[in-house]
């Protein structure tokens, strides 16, 4: 009698108390994170228009210069002299378009003497016209609102037509580019007009968080062959231009997971490269299940096979129990529980 007393008493020992948990109903939004760099909106090479030294520049190396700014100026000496020389040119023309003209009224000269003086006022004029261009032409004038590059000449330079001295880039807004898997690209495909529309996070080379978000507004039309990826271009506001053209970071972009079903990490164990669960009945009885992980989140997984939101899971002690043991669950407040997860080693 006592023997069979002290057998009962053992196997009630055996019994161990383990906390079990349910899952969790929630609303989660994860990140896909892609390299990215960032490109002006504009960024062009400017360079001389006429050929002479470079006699004045008025702007520096990471300067911001407004739209129609005097940047540099080519000496223009020669092209001063060249609309001087143009000027009295086409004024001698007009005079003598003028004369003809009289003449012309009065029967003296024939009217073809007329066209021909007429022609050569018109080719004066033109002339003059070209003269003035090429002296605008040695002020060289920012296009738009933008941030000066380094120089690739010095001041006193003999520069050539067509030589560049610097590049301007506006980055009021910038571009972003990001590559896409092809595999990733096929399974957002289906959803790219709502994609479109969620709002973008730019993650610095820092690690910190650019302040404004950005959008997608275009997908480049070819696959990279090489590398099996395929562009996207978004578009980011860049009010203080802290982005510079040429920089690099990490897009992120939000995968909502609405009324997601979450575990606990640690509350999982793998075999043979498949998860699995203890879920604990209301006996206390153990029993494995396998699971489907549909994303991952720090500590956290969400289950979309496997498990329901009733099912009370063994949260510690997994490696104290196997599939069809016998335990006390203590069940855990869930609000509680998921607040303070920590990492776990499996």
């Amino acid at each position: 009698m006592a023997s069979c007393e002290h057998a009962e008493s053992a196997e009630h020992a055996e019994i161990l108390a383990l906390p079990v948990v349910t899952p969790l109903r929630k609303d989660v939004s994860l990140d896909r994170a892609y390299v990215a760099r960032v490109r002006a909106i504009q960024h062009i090479e400017v360079r001389a228009l006429e050929r002479g030294y470079l006699d004045e520049i008025f702007v520096d190396e990471g300067q911001v210069v407004e739209a129609g700014q005097k940047m540099f100026v080519i000496l223009p000496v020669v092209y001063r002299a060249e609309v001087a020389k143009a000027r009295a040119e086409a004024e001698a023309a007009r005079i003598e378009y003028e004369n003809a003209k009289r003449l012309a009224d009065k029967n003296i000269i024939s009217p073809a003497k007329l066209a021909l003086a007429k022609a050569n006022f018109e080719k004066a004029k033109a002339e003059l016209a070209l003269a003035k261009a090429h002296l605008k032409f040695t002020e060289i004038r920012s296009p738009f609102r933008g941030i000066m590059d380094k120089f690739h000449v010095r001041l006193g330079s003999l520069v050539d037509e067509g030589e560049l001295l610097t590049e301007l880039s506006d980055v009021s807004k910038v571009w972003i580019y990001f590559n896409v898997p092809e595999a990733e690209y096929l399974e957002l495909a289906p959803k790219l007009e709502e994609i479109k529309q969620r709002p973008l996070r730019f993650r610095m080379a820092n690690g910190k968080i650019f302040p404004h978000v950005g959008k997608i507004d275009t997908i480049e039309a070819d696959f990279d062959v090489e590398t099996g990826n395929i562009p996207f271009r978004a578009t980011f506001p860049n009010p203080d231009l802290l982005l510079r053209h040429g920089e690099t970071g990490t897009v992120l972009l939000p995968e909502p997971y609405p009324n997601a079903l979450l575990i606990p990490q640690k509350a999982t164990f793998e075999v043979l490269e498949k998860r699995y669960v203890f879920v604990v009945d209301d006996q206390g009885k153990v029993h494995q299940r396998a699971i489907q992980v549909a994303a991952e989140l720090p500590h956290l997984f969400i289950v979309s096979e496997g498990v329901t939101e009733t099912d009370r899971i063994l949260l510690e002690g997994l490696r104290k129990v196997r599939d069809g043991d016998t335990i006390e669950a203590k069940v855990q407040d869930p609000t509680e529980v998921y607040e303070h997860l920590e990492p776990y080693a499996e």
